[in-house]
């Protein structure tokens, strides 16, 4: 079970900070009266009002008690880091789409004139996948397909005759564009619980189809809008907004739109640098952390007015990295990433690839699924040099107190935007700013407001020291 870290502010003692023992790196975390303590090893941390920071570092309540948890601290965060399998596929039953965005990670070529997966070879990859994960997870749980892009409704039909084949193999989900979800689409899916994650960069369509247009140049805002009315009430969806200098100012609009509307869950997501594409709409750090940051409130004065939450997951998945490490659900934000590690990606031809975002780059190739081992190629190299991608080893990162907070993402974004994976990936001023942003909220008391319902069911809390 996840164990849940969690300390409040000491006062006093006689231990300090040494070479023989934690050090805890203090953080201004932007509070008016208190101050964050960070072990950058073993992600433990403290608040402690600002007037008592040389009493908090000298004391013995703490550090003793500290002393005694390190090790284990230190033990679950190298299971969390190193110790898990893959449980989950991100799979491109296309290699096609029907839209051209701006910041794809899919080469143009391929979207334009690439191939659909036949509903044959769907059929057996997906048995090839379920008799690797019946060796590698446990009994009670099932991996989890997420039916990816390009765009996956293109290749509907043989999409949907695999998910009710194998429904009692997977746990399926669709992450579409949303402009082929009809009603018909729709009342499958939902009807059968599967998770839909949807794409929308604008509240209105001046902002939206600025980045998400079709070969013709047509947005696709419209058909977005009729998806997102019909799935309304439906907690297994989501939207993802990619957030680039052309929707940055807005971003508080769009977290209103999205609340409107009922949008349980929604992702904020920073463009990925990988592609030539994406960077010419990369905002700059500064500005992507102020307008980020002000979304985030907005979300919590909604929360306050109408008693609904509307989580984004990427901060909220910062948030529990905090205050539960091994809670959290996505894998980006630490290091080694989740690519190759806690799942892998599908191309259209069944080749394998780490993560999604490594799909056209042919040096992260580890082989296909029709003729090669999977156990073989997660040891290959296109999968270890992500694997084996640690923050330690890359600078500034090595010295930053929230280095296991952040993880230094993305690979492929540090491989291609700074040329290689010992580089930073873009944004490190946003990520800083969500871990600052988070123990706030912790010493406010505000925290569950961003969080899932449900979301420390089966946590225990393993460490707490109040302040005395």
């Amino acid at each position: 079970m996840p164990n849940v870290n969690v300390v409040a502010a000491p006062s006093r003692g006689r231990y300090i900070n040494s070479g023989n023992g934690p050090t805890l790196q203090p953080i201004d975390i932007g509070h008016e009266t208190y101050i964050g303590l960070v072990d950058s090893d073993t992600a433990f941390w403290a608040l402690v009002k600002k007037d008592k920071l040389g009493q908090a570092l000298s004391d013995s309540k703490l550090m003793t008690r500290y002393r005694r948890k390190a090790a284990a601290f230190a033990e679950e965060m190298e299971v969390l880091r190193f110790g898990l399998k893959p449980s989950a596929v991100y799979f491109n039953p296309t290699e096609r789409c029907n839209l051209n965005c701006d910041y794809c990670y899919i080469p143009e070529e391929m979207r334009k004139n690439g191939k659909h997966m036949s509903e044959a070879d769907i059929f057996k990859a997906l048995a090839i996948l379920r008799d690797y994960f019946k060796k590698t997870m446990p009994e009670d749980r099932l991996p989890q397909i997420v039916f990816h892009g390009s765009e996956p409704m293109l290749n509907h039909e043989a999409m949907f005759a695999a998910i009710e084949h194998y429904r009692g193999d997977f746990r399926f989900g669709v992450q579409t564009n949303g402009t082929l979800l009809d009603e018909t689409a729709i009342d499958f899916l939902t009807s059968r619980n599967i998770g839909i994650g949807l794409s929308l960069d604008g509240h209105i369509a001046k902002i939206a189809n600025r980045t998400r247009r079709n070969w013709s140049g047509q947005g696709s805002y419209t058909k977005v809008l009729a998806a997102m009315e019909r799935l309304k009430g439906y907690q297994g969806y989501n939207i993802i907004c990619t957030v680039t200098s052309k929707n940055l100012r807005v971003l508080s609009e769009i977290v209103d739109f999205f609340h409107t509307y009922e949008v349980p869950v929604c992702m904020l997501n920073p463009v990925r640098c990988t592609q030539p594409g994406a960077r010419e709409v990369k905002p700059s750090d500064a500005m992507l952390a102020k307008h980020y940051m002000a979304a985030l409130d907005r979300t919590y004065e909604l929360y306050q007015q109408t008693g609904r939450k509307l989580v984004v997951a990427n901060f909220a998945n910062v948030l529990v990295s905090i205050i539960a490490p091994t809670a959290r659900r996505l894998m980006c934000d630490i290091s080694p990433c989740g690519g190759g590690r806690c799942f892998f990606a599908l191309s259209a031809n069944g080749d394998l690839f780490p993560c999604s975002e490594f799909i056209g780059l042919p040096d992260f190739n580890a082989g296909n699924i029709f003729s090669d081992d999977i156990e073989k190629a997660l040891t290959t190299r296109a999968f270890t040099v992500i694997t084996g991608r640690k923050v330690e080893d890359i600078e500034p990162c090595r010295r930053c107190a929230v280095r296991h907070f952040c993880g230094s993402p993305c690979p492929a974004e540090a491989h291609e935007m700074n040329g290689s994976m010992d580089r930073t990936g873009a944004f490190c001023e946003l990520y800083e700013e969500q871990a600052r942003y988070a123990l706030r909220l912790i010493v406010d008391g505000k925290e569950d407001a961003y969080l899932w319902d449900g979301w420390d069911l089966g946590t225990t809390t393993t460490f707490n020291v109040s302040t005395v």
